[in-house]
Parts: C-alpha cells; structure tokens; sequence
C-alpha cells in the first residue's frame, strides 16, 4: 500500500495542523493584548488558546509520527 519514496498523507495533514495552530493560536493571543469593542459572550474561557494549542500538540504528533524517511 505504501511505495518507497512516497511520502504519506498524514503528514501533510500534521502540518497543516500544526499550520492553523499556530494562526489561531496567533489570532487568539493578540485578541488577549487588545479585546475587542463587543467581546462575544463566552470569551472569558479563551477557546481560541485552548484549540489553537491542541491543533499544535496534534500537528506535531502526526508530523513526528508520518515524517519522511523514518520507516529506513
């Protein structure tokens, strides 16, 4: 099912979790420095911090765990 020198698909996919992890939890921290005017009503619990850090610990997991060369 797997061929040498292909590189699987789910470490594209570590990336791009690992990618949109550290957008939102970018987006996330600078919405802590600087609140916006209307702050939507459950925005004390910081969901953007809690889900941008689990798109992180996810991406590298895949990432480490399907990275090119490693079967050799």
């Amino acid at each position: 099912m797997h061929r040498a020198g292909m590189i699987s698909i789910w470490f594209f996919i570590g990336t791009l979790l690992l990618a949109y992890g550290v957008l939102i939890l970018g987006a996330a921290l600078y919405e802590l420095v600087a609140p916006p005017e209307h702050p939507v009503v459950l925005a004390g619990l910081h969901a953007g911090i809690w889900w941008g850090v689990l798109l992180i610990v996810l991406g590298v997991v895949y990432s480490l765990r399907f990275k090119p060369g490693r079967g050799k």
